[in-house]
């Protein structure tokens, strides 16, 4: 049970250190006049996936409780 609970710890940390890298980048090219807006779009859409795939991350961290 540690061992999966550490697996999820570590893919939950690479995957919050590449939702906050992709913010850096989005904020870059937002703050550029002449950037590719399919680009733009495409990183975007990853943040929310990465950020969905967190959510479900944590969710699967958090023991269930009985009322």
């Amino acid at each position: 049970m540690m061992n999966d609970r550490d697996s999820l710890l570590r893919q939950l940390h690479e995957l919050r250190s590449e939702h906050r890298d992709l913010d850096t980048v989005i904020a870059l090219l937002v703050s550029q006049t002449a950037s590719d807006q399919l680009h733009l779009l495409r990183l975007k859409k990853r943040k929310l996936l990465l950020k969905d795939e967190i959510t479900r991350l944590e969710s699967r961290l958090i023991p269930d409780q009985t009322a």
